[in-house]
């Protein structure tokens, strides 16, 4: 790490430190502030900007592919392919009512309104590792946007007429599009308790603005005849439109969930991100790379959605520990040039070869931040003999998969040190964009990029006190 020479300007350490002391944005965590927001070209932005409406399509595809699947119907036009196990694969471990719910046909076409996929920036360009769909980061976005908008006006990311805040207001009053004014319920369970600050923060300034927007726990909504209510000083509010800010391994906590399984279509659609598992599975992207569902893909995505995910979805494939003939092999990476019938083959990998990541799919506590993963290169043979074997011994209830390690490059940015001075960090970044979508005119439009910027000796890259957050900004070139 070299010193600053002292020439780098922009928000100050006071003004940083002052803004996060005043409002607190996540529970318990803190982070790094810098100077400046990290540039993007426009070329990259361009690109960003076409990755979101390619993983918008790619979630309109999976529910295609999926309901065929259920229905035992071919998925090509012009040659037989039924594909049972996709389901199969989808469905594992998840409880008979959420499956029942998420095929009802009232929920056909329904998508998260909010789509977060993770970026990776490496030499070869942009590596896309998962697709979240209730994803954290709203909030502070958002208010990064507004923190560092006079240092860099309206070429951040997420800044201009409509700022992130009133776009996402505006695609949650998209599910009640005969209401003027809906009641907005924002509900945050105790597992995602670290982002409530953040979405009071957004809450509070949606009513601010005079919007009716409120954050409850799951517990304090209350369902009256066919009606979603909460209490407001004393008298029952009926709740036009859910923000649901849970993940679906949680719902035997979350009190309200049995009513919304079961609710009314009219509830059933004011619910956004919608309850259906198979658009919170990572092996979505597996099945996105597997062979036998390439002309699939090919047919049911825009040809340039198509190109996109291609080009930054690394190679991935579901950890499925089935028995196979004498004769079969895997859909696995080679280990010693030669492939592999068993998935404790992967044990025999040498290091090089071990340049994989192995996590858990979905609905499970550990399927979020980086809690389930396990990088092959950067572990002992124990650890990652021990990662294949939990996958393995999982895979009834909780299927894994395993994914090429794109390894992000090193870059230069400035960062404060505690004491208020500068210095240039060597790290490696992740770019996490918030695209909003138009289910009317199928678009996803990008409101807001948040970039965590990571030292660089670390080789996962997630949210971390040694890390910088802070939002983009669009280069002139």
């Amino acid at each position: 790490m070299t010193e600053n020479p002292n020439n780098v300007r922009g928000l100050s350490y006071a003004r940083a430190k002052q803004a996060f002391s005043d409002q607190s944005l996540f529970e318990n965590k803190t982070w790094r502030y810098s100077p400046q927001a990290f540039p993007l070209s426009k070329k990259q932005v361009s690109e960003i900007r076409k990755v979101g409406q390619a993983c918008y399509d790619f979630h309109r595809a999976l529910e295609t592919l999926y309901l065929r699947s259920v229905e035992g119907k071919n998925l090509l036009r012009n040659r037989d392919l039924v594909a049972p196990w996709v389901a199969e694969y989808l469905d594992r471990g998840k409880p008979q009512a959420l499956i029942d719910h998420a095929r009802d046909k009232a929920l056909r076409g329904t998508t998260p309104l909010v789509i977060r996929p993770d970026l990776l920036i490496t030499e070869n360009g942009f590596a896309l590792t998962e697709i979240d769909s209730v994803p954290g980061g709203i909030g502070l976005t958002a208010f990064l946007n507004r923190l560092y908008a006079e240092e860099h006006g309206d070429t951040l990311i997420g800044s201009g007429q409509e700022d992130m805040v009133e776009a996402f207001y505006e695609v949650l009053c998209s599910k009640a599009p005969t209401i003027t004014a809906p009641y907005i319920a924002i509900l945050v369970s105790d597992e995602a308790a670290t982002y409530r600050p953040e979405m009071e923060w957004l809450a509070s300034q949606l009513r601010q603005r005079g919007r009716r927007v409120h954050v409850f726990h799951p517990d304090e909504v209350m369902p009256l005849g066919e009606s979603i209510c909460v209490d407001i000083e004393g008298d029952p509010q009926q709740v036009d439109v859910i923000y649901r800010f849970w993940e679906l391994f949680d719902l035997a906590n979350v009190s309200i969930a049995h009513f919304l399984l079961k609710a009314r279509v009219e509830a059933q659609l004011s619910l956004t991100p919608p309850m259906r598992h198979f658009q919170e599975e990572k092996l979505g992207l597996a099945l996105f790379h597997h062979h036998i569902l390439e002309d699939y893909w090919k047919e049911s995505l825009p040809k340039e959605s198509f190109k996109i995910l291609k080009k930054v979805v690394p190679q991935t494939w579901v950890m499925d520990p089935v028995e196979l003939p004498p004769n079969a092999v895997l859909d696995a990476p080679f280990i010693g040039g030669k492939p592999i019938s068993d998935w404790h083959q992967l044990g025999q990998a040498g290091k090089k070869e071990r340049n994989l990541i192995i996590k858990i799919s979905g609905f499970h506590e550990s399927a979020w931040g980086a809690r389930s993963v396990t990088l092959g290169s950067d572990s002992s043979l124990a650890e990652w003999e021990s990662a294949i074997q939990q996958a393995v011994t999982m895979a009834e209830t909780s299927l894994h998969i395993l994914q090429n390690y794109e390894k992000p490059t090193r870059l230069t940015h400035p960062v404060y040190r505690e004491d208020g001075s500068i210095f240039m960090m060597q790290g490696r970044m992740r770019l996490c964009p918030y695209y909003f979508v138009d289910e009317k005119g199928q678009s996803a439009d990008l409101h807001g990029i948040l970039a965590t910027f990571c030292p660089a000796d670390k080789k996962i890259i997630h949210g971390m006190k040694d890390a910088a957050l802070l939002p983009c900004v669009e280069l002139d070139r």
